[in-house]
């Protein structure tokens, strides 16, 4: 850590964006009494975009904070009464400007002419992220966290589950800006169980700055739960249901006055999808199909079915107009069954196929809470702050898996117990210090500290007695940790040229310990291996924007350095036998990914479209993902013998990959009544892998893309439908096969607009599916696999309590965080 300190107190930093802040009053003309719940908010002269917004208190005051400097529109709207506009509003740095009293006239009967309609921007761009309001996306609602993700211009979702951006899975991704410990070691099962309701927006950084984690491949994905903070009482309650016994019900209450906050939700989901897949394994003899060689066929019906309570509450205290105490904490309880129906067919030539069927059944009950403690306090210089969070969280979860296979002579059963326990710790400190009008200085310190303990004990059926099988049976334990400062000093190169130069030092470490537990080797003394993994690195990042105008639009160059650690499952040596036929193990030695990263993007604002291109470069040495190993290998021919077409997959750093591509977001504002938000990524790519796997180089050029469009029959009647297509592209050992779907959704507005009922369907065509081939010596597989079918979806919410009806504007919450390039 010495070498950290002493990194921070020699270099020098720069970067970019200087901030002011805005104070209004808002009364009424008529009495001059204020307005609580007005909305108040900055836009940029010419296109309207909205930059950031706030409702007002009981006192009619909105104060918004860390707005952009320079020269914007206020807009001020509350149900009832006219809209007020002001133009050419100077936002100077490290400022606050007194706009003093805004007087609202009474919209009298004019209001019962007059149909105030709109959408949340659904596109924010800030200094180093893009902001996606997800509130809108009626094809998600019912749905889970990874159906909204897989929503989000840029990101896709395989059918297992996986969340990919730009094409790679190796993607940091969090739960309000912190690593969430109710994800276990598996991120994948919490956002299948959160509820797409519980989501407000998705933060996507695809190339941090020295403020943030360095952890991630192409980046940070980061998913805002909902808390609404406006004036007063104000809530929401929703239910849905949909096909295959999938339904939910949620409340949001939340109440402000002068000194606290309170906020909370409680979400129940019973969701149940059915899966399907399909593999073919063809031996071969130098390259061909071996004639006398065997061929498996193997189907597979799967089921998942979850049943999750999860409770989010929370205080915000005022303590004085320069303090705030916040105090929150997330429980989750989950209840996984999990089944799938196997059926292995096999045969040689012409010969008549032998089919053996195999039943999986598996139990999970998981309990996970995370508790968070948030400060700020703003100091004597204006602009200057401090703020600090502690977060602890803990999961646990218990299960048991059955297998029952039937063999041509026998049937053999299996009783699995497997456990998993986790905590996380993070410490956090950032401190904000303006120098002057057109430069300021950031620091702080994170420490990130995780445990985990993973088991299992297995027993088989022999000579009808259940007896321990050691080989399968083992216990995990791995402790990891991070400790980082980071600095960053921001400066103006005149009036539209700015640039951002950090650095963030990590010292981190990985230790691993995995236990036998057959008695022979405990008494021998070789029931234990240790690994151990331990590095600091230095991680830079630089920015450099140019401000085309004052109405947003901005070309910037950036650079960073990054590190994918290895995850839990991928360095845990115990190999899984869920599937005696497709055999995976991971690897205790696997090094992180090294990542260096460079994008160019430029950012264009018209009154009714606007656009985001991209042009990026990654370099990935260590690369690490799971390779395919036959009987030459000799691990993999210890679990391959006697299993003739099976595979071994064992988690590696294969070598190094270039991705180099361009990326276009565009939303456009066709008519008042139909708008289309778009995004296509072509890149191409090149891996290059190390000598002992005896692989060839890969090249690709290959795309991606997705459409959403939304259009208003009437002011109360609305469609929207998203279609997504993944082309096809080669891999190490073979290649992925293209995969697109659609979904569509209608909403219908009820209750004299306090209700919204929607409808949606995903996966209209039932296409949605993951597919690809693998090429070894001596086999070939073609398999492909589907997570979820078509579903059907009903939904109700109903909003009560001081709301925003101005769907135009954002809600508060969603204000407070655009542009805002807080640190996780």
């Amino acid at each position: 850590m010495k070498r950290i300190y002493l990194l921070l107190l020699l270099l020098p930093f720069y970067t970019i964006a200087q901030q002011g802040n805005l104070k209004v009053q808002v009364v009424q003309q008529e009495n001059k009494q204020p307005i609580l719940g007005a909305s108040v908010t900055v836009v940029t002269n010419t296109s309207k975009a909205p930059i950031k917004g706030r409702q007002t208190d009981s006192k009619g005051i909105a104060l918004i904070e860390s707005i952009p400097s320079g020269t914007y529109s206020l807009q001020v709207t509350y149900v009832g009464m006219l809209n007020h506009e002001q133009a050419d509003i100077l936002i100077s740095d490290n400022k606050t400007l007194d706009l003093a009293i805004v007087e609202l006239k009474e919209a009298g009967k004019q209001l019962e002419e007059v149909l105030v309609q709109g959408r949340t921007a659904d596109l924010q761009l800030g200094i180093d992220k893009k902001i996606f309001d997800v509130s809108q996306s009626l094809v998600s609602v019912g749905g889970t966290a990874q159906d909204v993700l897989g929503n989000v211009p840029t990101l896709q979702v395989d059918a297992d589950g996986s969340v990919s951006l730009r094409g790679s899975s190796s993607v940091k991704i969090l739960i309000d800006g912190k690593e969430s410990a109710m994800a276990g070691s598996d991120v994948n099962k919490l956002l299948q169980s959160l509820p797409a309701d519980a989501v407000s927006k998705v933060e996507i950084i695809t190339n941090p700055s020295a403020k943030y984690d360095a952890e991630g491949q192409t980046g940070i994905i980061n998913i805002v739960l909902k808390k609404n903070i406006r004036t007063g009482l104000n809530g929401n309650i929703n239910v849905s249901g949909g096909s295959y016994d999938n339904y939910s019900a949620g409340i949001t209450l939340n109440y402000r006055d002068n000194k606290f906050n309170y906020f909370g939700n409680y979400n129940f989901r019973h969701g149940r999808n059915l899966g399907d897949d399909f593999t073919k394994t063809i031996s071969l003899i130098n390259g061909v199909q071996d004639p006398n060689g065997l061929t498996t066929e193997t189907t597979n019906e799967s089921f998942r079915k979850g049943i999750n309570n999860s409770v989010r509450l929370g205080m915000d205290y005022y303590a004085t107009d320069k303090t705030t105490l916040s105090l929150a904490g997330n429980i989750s309880i989950r209840d996984n069954n999990r089944g799938e129906d196997l059926f292995y067919k096999s045969y040689r030539g012409q010969s008549t196929p032998i089919v053996t069927p195999r039943t999986s059944r598996q139990q999970e009950d998981d309990f996970g809470y995370d508790l968070m403690f948030d400060f700020k306090r703003i100091l004597k210089r204006e602009g200057e702050e401090i703020t600090a969070n502690v977060t602890y969280g803990n999961d646990k979860e218990d299960g048991t898996n059955d297998y029952i296979q039937e063999n041509p002579t026998f049937i053999s059963k299996r009783f699995n117990e497997t456990g998993e326990k986790g905590q996380n710790w993070n410490f956090q400190l950032d401190y904000l210090l303006p120098l002057g009008e057109n430069h300021k200085f950031e620091a702080g310190y994170r420490t990130i500290l995780r445990s985990s303990n993973d088991f299992q004990f297995s027993d088989t059926l022999k000579n009808e007695a259940w007896v321990p099988d050691y080989a399968v049976s083992n216990e995990f334990e791995m402790k990891s940790g991070v400790h980082a400062l980071y600095a960053n000093y921001q400066r103006m190169l005149g009036e539209k040229i700015g640039l951002q130069v950090g650095l963030r030092a990590e010292d981190a470490f990985l230790n691993t310990e995995n236990k036998s537990i057959d008695p022979d080797r405990v008494a021998n003394g070789d029931h234990l291996a240790k690994g151990n993994l331990d590095y600091f690195r230095i991680y830079p990042s630089a920015f450099l924007t140019y401000e085309v105008n004052e109405e947003g639009d901005k070309v910037q160059m950036s650079y960073s350095r990054r590190v994918q650690r290895p995850r839990g499952w991928q360095v845990n040596p115990f190999v899984s036998l869920s599937d005696p036929l497709n055999i995976w193990q991971g690897n205790p030695n696997l090094m992180p990914e090294d990542i260096h990263s460079m994008e160019l993007s430029f950012a264009k604002f018209y009154s009714k479209w606007n656009f985001i291109t991209t042009a990026y470069f990654r370099r990935v040495n260590d690369m690490t993902q799971p390779i395919q190993f036959d009987e030459n290998d000799p691990i993999a021919a210890e679990y391959l013998a006697g299993k003739e077409n099976a595979t071994f997959s064992r988690w590696e750093n294969v070598g190094s990959r270039n991705n180099a591509g361009l990326e276009l977001i565009s939303k456009v504002n066709l008519f008042n009544w139909w708008d289309a938000t778009a995004n296509v990524n072509v890149f191409y790519q090149r891996v290059n892998p190390n000598t002992q796997y005896n692989i060839n180089q890969v090249e690709n050029v290959a795309w991606n893309a997705n459409l959403t469009t939304n259009v208003k029959f009437t002011s109360k009647t609305s469609l929207q439908v998203k279609g997504d297509y993944r082309a096809p592209m080669k891999t190490l050992q073979g290649k992925m096969k293209e995969m697109y779907a659609a979904d569509v959704a209608l909403k219908q507005d009820v209750l004299k607009g306090k209700g919204t009922l929607m409808f949606n369907v995903r996966d209209v065509f039932n296409t949605r599916r993951f597919g690809g081939e693998t090429y070894l010596p001596t086999r070939y597989s073609d398999f492909q696999h589907r997570w979820s079918r078509r579903t059907f979806n009903i939904s109700l919410s109903y909003r009560f309590g001081v709301q925003d009806f101005m769907k135009s504007k954002r809600s508060d919450d969603q204000m407070e965080d655009a542009g805002e390039g807080g640190g996780y």
